[in-house]
């Protein structure tokens, strides 16, 4: 999610303000220390321009 969010130029306040999450839980989603709900991953997805696939399953390369 780091990534997509990065791609756009988007800091955490701004996606957090966009998608009405608060700025801790996205960081925290980052980090690995939250699990945010389908409800969220569609909401986030679509802020991020991406689908909620693609955040679940990011590409390593």
């Amino acid at each position: 999610m780091k990534a997509a969010r990065k791609e756009l130029d988007l800091s955490q306040e701004a996606l957090a303000l966009e998608t009405e999450i608060d700025r801790t839980y996205i960081s925290g989603i980052e980090r690995g220390l939250r699990n945010p709900s389908l409800t969220l991953i569609v909401k986030l997805a679509t802020a991020l321009k991406t689908t909620p696939a693609a955040l679940l399953n990011p590409q390593k390369d």
